[in-house]
């Protein structure tokens, strides 16, 4: 079995954004206006938006967005540039914030309530098949493709009943959902373990804490108290209701910050820490690239990890690549072990990641063969605070680069060996769940793309086959 075929446009058409003029944006406010920028795959970034005043979104209210809005990108790059391709479409997802759609964001108006259900014109949209359509359909040039309301109203599109739209978009969906909860449960974690990095080693938290309480005169136990106080965000009530053992493990924390700050080339830093080059404890090596590389090229074979694949994930972790290589290429590149941390050096540079399988890499990532003081886990947060300062010194006319040098020479704090432990031992249980939370969105990724094309088309036997999965 299988559906007829009609166009998207028979039920539903487009809505072009609003042409909100440059004057009208600020950098912060109640009101944010979605760019196509904004409109990622399958959900909306509203980490970079602009801002309008109270004014301008009363008088363009038309425009603005609510839960269940089916945005796409009506400008965007060709497929030689896949993460900003044109047509990407995203869905305005419960408890996200209010915001309005500049031009070149379209959004789909149903012409009946009850003609398809719009979540399943929101996965037809975003369907491989769709998307190559999309960006076959488009005008323009690689780097500025464009397609027009016209065009994705004549995407080609199954017909089908109301109740059977929304059927199969209740599966797609609950498999969405799960993967959403699971990502946002990773980014709370992620910042969970950012903030600890932050407090301890940027902010210097604990010792600051410690120094306002000597300087206060207080005892030695109330200064220690103190330092415990700012590493668990507890109050002194709070930590006399812990357990024996977390109020110990704490306090053996607390003891390994000092309580006075000295000066350094990077500002004060803590007594007994240094300010010292990365290369110092790193040895930092680029990966290579087969020429050419087409040459090399296999369906099975070598994982090749390209940068492409650094921004693939939204995680901390890479479990695949889209490429691979022949086995003579690792004359020419290296062969990395799973686990290994890796750092972006150019396009999108200073990104760290986790190798999560055995990988060559493109020589467009940095791999440390040897370390010595610092973990891996401290690492990535460390590549993390000092990703600005990095891409501030590199070069390049049309991408970013980072010499190993650059890399090599950043002063960085270097705290004593015990406390990098401490932190490695704090967050190792966070990473751990992140990494099994990544691998379940991973299948369930898998199972609703395997899932996606055989429920567009009517391959699948709505009675008998999608009520098993209920």
């Amino acid at each position: 079995m299988s559906f007829e075929l009609t166009t998207l446009g028979e039920y539903a058409k487009v809505q072009g954004g609003y042409a909100y003029k440059s004057e009208d944006f600020s950098d912060s406010g109640k009101y944010p206006v979605l760019k196509i920028k904004n409109v990622r795959f399958g959900n909306i970034d509203y980490s970079d938006a602009s801002f309008i005043s109270e004014k301008i979104a009363n008088e363009t209210i038309d425009w603005k967005t609510k839960e269940g809005d089916i945005l796409i990108s009506m400008t965007g790059s060709g497929p030689n540039a896949p993460q900003s391709l044109v047509g990407r479409v995203a869905r305005v997802w419960a408890d996200e914030p209010e915001a309005w759609i500049n031009q070149r964001v379209g959004r789909l108006v149903l012409k009946e309530e009850r003609g398809i259900h719009p979540d399943f014109l929101f996965y037809l949209l975003g369907s491989p098949k769709s998307q190559d359509f999309l960006v076959s359909s488009s005008s323009g040039s690689a780097n500025q493709a464009n397609i027009s309301g016209k065009t994705i109203e004549s995407l080609p599109c199954p017909k089908v009943e109301y109740e059977q739209s929304a059927e199969i978009a209740k599966i797609l969906r609950e498999l969405d959902q799960k993967i959403l909860i699971n990502r946002q449960t990773n980014q709370t974690l992620e910042q969970i373990a950012q903030a600890i990095f932050k407090s301890w080693f940027v902010d210097f938290g604990p010792v600051k804490a410690k120094m306002a309480a000597k300087q206060a005169g207080a005892s030695a136990e109330q200064i220690l108290q103190a330092a415990i106080c700012a590493i668990s965000g507890k109050t002194p009530e709070q930590l006399a209701q812990l357990d024996p053992q977390t109020l110990q493990q704490l306090k053996a924390t607390a003891a390994l910050f000092p309580d006075a700050l000295v000066d350094s080339e990077l500002g004060e830093i803590p007594e007994g820490w240094e300010a010292k080059p990365l290369g110092n404890y790193l040895e930092i090596k680029r990966g290579g690239s087969p020429r050419p590389i087409n040459e090399y090229m296999v369906k099975k074979g070598l994982p090749w990890t390209k940068i492409a694949d650094a921004t693939a994930e939204p995680s901390p972790f890479l479990f695949r690549t889209k490429e691979f290589i022949k086995a003579e290429g690792l004359k020419k590149t290296v062969l990395l072990k799973k686990g290994t941390l890796i750092l972006t050096n150019s396009a999108t540079p200073g990104l760290p990641k986790f190798l999560e399988l055995d990988a060559c890499i493109h020589d467009g990532w940095l791999h440390f063969p040897k370390k010595k003081l610092f973990t891996d886990n401290y690492l990535y947060q460390l590549f993390l605070d000092i990703r600005k300062a990095l891409v501030a010194q590199g070069n390049g006319s049309v991408f970013t680069n980072l010499k190993t040098d650059i890399l090599r020479n950043q002063v960085v704090v270097v705290p004593p060996q015990e406390l990098i432990n401490k932190f490695e031992e704090t967050i190792q249980l966070i990473f751990m769940q992140l990494k099994e939370n990544c691998k379940e969105i991973n299948v369930l990724t898998e199972l609703r793309d395997s899932l996606l094309p055989k429920l567009l088309s009517g391959e699948i036997n709505l009675a008998n086959q999608i009520r098993r999965l209920g």
